[in-house]
């Protein structure tokens, strides 16, 4: 199997390419000087000269914050980057493999979020990701979004790196302590993913549609970052424990609004493609393990 990953050198880009040339798959990783996914007149170039069997786009803009004050660049990769691949593999007639975000949901609900529940984003982040979305599906039948949540992994940056950075700097933490998720290992997102890419190479049928993965159990990002200090004391990879105190959103204002609940119903995709929910506490475990090693 020939596999385009567009954003390969994100955190779950870097996984997937890491984890399918160790499946001996045969991986396209492209960034943006490789591939502008903004530009159709390039992604119909370059799907037409390689000719992947499938694609994962692993692209996105993800600075939250930032997106508030810059609309256009979120706008331009998370909808028009997104509707490009899809035209071009409509017409190449190629599956489409798509990572989406909690924060298309405005986290007021009471209870897990399931696919038919209506969105609803608060910010630019999330309101581009779902215009992306969206043109995905208008566009193309083949398509497969996979809405995720609390992504950590290896590469890039993400909140496991900056706790371990900051609990270095400063004997007490103040973290967020009312928004409920499921922090999810970009390893097992690769894993995912490639499982289909594999059945897909298999023959076998794949239930096109929205779905929903993130890690369980449920947490906090206070309780996150408590078991983030307690394992990495355990690794030995800190010298001490600093102690993390919870606060609330309304103490840590941020440009963009963040999901109060960002919890997932993730039966749907149990039920109709056989994958369960992994424990983030098994890939907090190999994140860090690889970093002490490295």
């Amino acid at each position: 199997m020939r596999v385009l990953v567009t954003g390969a050198k994100g955190q779950v880009g870097a996984e997937i390419v890491r984890q399918g040339r160790n499946l001996g798959l045969d991986m396209m990783a492209t960034g943006r000087a490789a591939l502008d996914i903004t530009r159709q007149d390039a992604v119909n170039r370059f799907i037409q000269a390689q000719q992947p069997d499938i694609v994962i786009n692993a692209a996105a803009y993800t600075a939250v914050d930032r997106a508030e004050s810059e609309p256009e660049p979120a706008y331009a990769v998370n909808r028009d980057g997104a509707a490009c691949l899809a035209r071009a593999c409509a017409a190449n007639n190629i599956p489409l493999l798509h990572l989406s975000t909690d924060y298309i949901f405005d986290g007021r609900q009471q209870g897990a979020y399931s696919e038919t529940d209506p969105p609803n984003p608060q910010g630019i982040y999330g309101k581009s990701k779902l215009a992306g979305d969206r043109a995905i599906e208008s566009i193309l039948e083949q398509h497969l979004i996979l809405r995720v949540s609390w992504v950590f992994g290896v590469d890039g940056n993400n909140f496991v790196k900056t706790m371990l950075r900051l609990g270095k700097e400063r004997d007490v933490l103040k973290v967020v302590a009312d928004q409920h998720g499921g922090p999810t290992w970009a390893g097992a997102i690769a894993e995912t993913l490639l499982g289909l890419v594999k059945r897909r190479g298999d023959g076998e049928a794949i239930s096109w549609g929205t779905y929903h993965y993130s890690g369980q159990p449920v947490t906090t990002w206070q309780a996150f970052a408590k078991a983030i200090f307690e394992q990495a004391d355990k690794l030995g990879m800190i010298d001490r424990q600093p102690r993390v105190e919870p606060i609330t959103t309304a103490e840590y204002p941020t440009p963009a609004q963040r999901p109060l609940n960002s919890v997932f119903d993730c039966h749907k995709i149990t039920q109709v493609l056989g994958i369960s929910q992994p424990d983030w506490r098994t890939g907090l475990d190999k994140v860090l393990k690889k970093w002490r090693k490295s």
